[in-house]
């Protein structure tokens, strides 16, 4: 440490008088002040100076009007178990590519709202709120239609938060004010920072209810802010379609998400109902209108990987993938 500076892997701090903390990229010129307030945050262990900033790098990273900073950490690598039959599927797993994550959330005098269980530490001047998010009915409509929590947990302060970690995956999406929100399949809300408002979406037709596989309701996200959505293929494999009057079929479960602009429905593959037994694709979901539907292509290979069969069930011919649209389940081997 020279002139009051200390250096944390590439990264410069600076506490002025006033106790604030400014850093720079090393070998820079400007300064940024710290608005999480909490510095470097530096932790000795074993008599080495160690940052927790260096365990992980910052996959994706958002920042909220009222100045909520949203981040996706990712660990390069996770450095073994006391248990042994842990460190080989530790071993396995990081062979396979697949790595830790969480979600840290940095607060400057604002609020994020978390799903219940999501937290996992947080450190400063914080304050944990539970309510029932606008009211009894409002609590249980959200509950029981959209599959979302009764009770609504929002952090308030500044500092430091990190969710729960997972191998699974995130990504973070901005809602920007009216008309442009979200509808997403249920359970893929993690966290929001703004003003957003989480609610449940009816679907719009009777056969989208009963043949579209979605249910009869999913989750609506509205308002202004970032939501922190977790996605059961990671955010690469997604394909995002623009509709501009056109439409989209797709034959199966794996739309993620549209924009509320989208109408959203079940048609025959055929004009004709002969058309569509022999066409052998018989019910598809059809998305319209203007805005974006964005698709998971993969979601399916990871079920059927899962699956009791596992690898053996891409023997079968790929024309029984099991994938259709029909009496709104799927019908995965």
């Amino acid at each position: 440490m020279a002139d009051g500076i200390r250096l944390v892997g590439n990264i410069e701090w600076w506490q002025s008088d006033d106790g604030s903390w400014y850093f720079r990229q090393s070998g820079t010129e400007q300064w940024t002040v710290d608005s999480s307030g909490t510095g470097p945050q530096i932790a000795a262990i074993e008599g080495s100076m160690v940052d927790p900033g260096e365990l992980f790098t910052v996959i994706e990273s958002a920042t909220a009007t009222d100045g909520t900073k949203v981040e996706i950490v990712e660990y390069s690598e996770l450095l073994g178990s006391s248990d042994v039959r842990t460190s080989e599927a530790l071993y396995y797993t990081t062979r396979a590519g697949s790595k830790l994550k969480m979600v840290r959330i940095q607060l400057n005098n604002s609020k994020v709202r978390v799903e219940p269980g999501a937290l996992y530490f947080m450190k400063g001047q914080l304050e944990m709120k539970v309510s029932t998010g606008g009211g009894l009915f409002k609590g249980m409509k959200r509950k029981m239609l959209s599959g979302e929590t009764f009770f609504v947990n929002e952090i308030h302060g500044s500092g430091e938060i990190y969710l729960e970690p997972s191998f699974g995956h995130f990504f973070l999406q901005n809602i920007m004010g009216p008309g442009r929100g979200i509808i997403c399949d249920k359970g893929m809300f993690f966290a929001g920072a703004g003003q957003l408002n989480i609610s449940a979406k009816m679907q719009g037709t009777i056969s989208s209810t009963l043949f579209g596989g979605e249910g009869l309701f999913q989750s609506h996200i509205t308002g202004s802010g970032i939501a922190v959505l977790y996605s059961p293929v990671p955010k690469q494999e997604i394909v995002k379609y623009t509709l501009n009057g056109d439409k989209l079929f797709v034959d199966g479960n794996f739309a993620l998400l549209r924009h509320e602009s989208i109408t959203f429905k079940v048609e025959k593959s055929s004009k004709r109902l002969i058309g569509s037994l022999v066409s052998g694709e018989g019910l598809l979901q059809t998305f319209s209108g203007q805005g974006e539907v964005w698709i998971a292509p993969t979601q399916g290979v990871y079920e059927k990987l899962t699956s009791s069969r596992g690898m053996a069930s891409f023997a079968d011919n790929p024309t029984s993938s099991g994938t259709k649209v029909r009496s709104g389940l799927r019908r995965r081997k």
